[in-house]
């Protein structure tokens, strides 16, 4: 359930350059568009990103179904950028009520003993939903008729079969209360949470950039600068990076938690340089090992950063936690697309791609740093 609601919030990926085609927009607007469901996920997270600890996981669930599923109606009925906007808008929704909430209750409905395992199926179903989405998108887009319509006429009925199995699952928050308890919430953490969030958000952050910038903006490069028009080719180099994020997240439970962090920050600088070089020489296969190699190290640092931070909280204020945790991930994913978004124009993709990169590097690196000096401890 937790991995169809994110395959929504990537399926329109390999597909904006027909959209680009048929409404006439610019990259820009790629970006703007893409980063619109980030800053609705945003809001989400900081209005009602305690909801469900409050009035139950199920109903907030369910909320955020129906988001999933209106988003899809709205790409289905497009005819000009405003479904565009409405739909990413209404898939940034969803993936907010869905990242705390589901998160929670996955980790609530593990047996006992299987938290370790239940942070790695949680972060696996969200990292491996968003892959699923450009692949899905990308091959029937390719071998079969109406691309801008099939995809999210299947994710529609993905959701609908959600929903059925959303609606047998058991409620796992027992004190509920009314709806008008839910409060908006400025961003803030217990105390005990602070020392293990900081390096956590940096590397979450730096991860997430990275993927916005190989979902909003990698098709476009293959596109013109590599020649690729395959849309199934795009749509797979985007989920490299996601499904490479869920092999580093299983690889965690070798290395260990403390050692995720440090070693994702350095498959995070590993893979923005091998970007570097596809964006200078124009390969395609530096394109795929940055997809490789950066999904690793986000999969490293992102588990590493959700165990270190879910250990670290209060239970009555988990999801609340993980939701700031987010925040500040989806702040990634949307502010710095725009910024390359802006740049494409005066000093063109390769120039905006380089300035994003530098940037990324000096954090990821900073945040190395800080871990091999002080190691986050976490009972993960």
């Amino acid at each position: 359930m937790f991995a169809v609601c994110m395959t929504g919030t990537t399926l329109p990926t390999p597909l904006y350059g027909l959209y680009q085609e048929k409404f006439s927009f610019s990259e820009l607007t790629v970006t703007v568009v893409y980063a619109v469901y980030a800053f609705a996920v945003i809001g989400v997270l900081l209005l009602a990103g305690n909801a469900s600890d409050t009035v139950g996981r199920r109903p907030v669930l369910l909320t955020g179904l129906a988001c999933a599923a209106g988003s899809a109606v709205c790409f289905l009925s497009a005819t000009g950028l405003p479904w565009l906007y409405t739909g990413r808008l209404l898939s940034g929704l969803s993936a907010g009520l869905f990242t705390g909430a589901a998160t929670a209750y996955v980790l609530e409905l593990a047996p006992e003993g299987g938290a370790a395992r239940a942070t790695f199926v949680a972060t696996a179903a969200n990292m491996g939903g968003l892959g699923c989405g450009p692949l899905l998108a990308g091959l029937l887009a390719q071998y079969a008729p109406g691309p801008l319509y099939l995809p999210f006429a299947v994710h529609l009925a993905l959701v609908a079969g959600s929903a059925v199995v959303l609606l047998r699952l058991p409620e796992t928050v027992r004190e509920r209360g009314p709806l008008r308890a839910v409060r908006p919430q400025r961003p803030g953490l217990p105390a005990g949470v602070r020392p293990v969030f900081g390096p956590a958000a940096i590397a979450s952050f730096v991860g997430f950039a990275l993927f916005g910038v190989f979902t909003s903006v990698s098709p476009a490069f293959l596109s013109e600068s590599l020649d690729v028009h395959d849309r199934a080719l795009s749509g797979l180099v985007v989920a490299l990076a996601f499904f490479s994020s869920t092999a580093g997240q299983l690889a965690v439970g070798r290395v260990g938690t403390g050692r995720s962090l440090p070693l994702g920050c350095a498959g995070l600088l590993v893979g923005l340089a091998l970007l570097a070089g596809a964006l200078r020489w124009d390969l395609l296969v530096l394109v795929v090992l940055s997809a490789l190699a950066g999904g690793v190290g986000q999969g490293l640092a992102f588990r590493g950063a959700l165990s270190a931070v879910a250990a670290a909280s209060p239970e009555d204020r988990r999801a609340a936690v993980i939701s700031t945790l987010f925040v500040v991930a989806y702040f990634g994913i949307s502010v710095p697309v725009i910024g390359v978004g802006l740049l494409v124009g005066p000093v063109g993709l390769e120039g905006a791609g380089l300035v994003f990169i530098a940037c990324m590097a000096v954090l990821v690196s900073a945040a190395g740093a800080y871990l091999l000096r002080r190691p986050v401890r976490t009972d993960g």
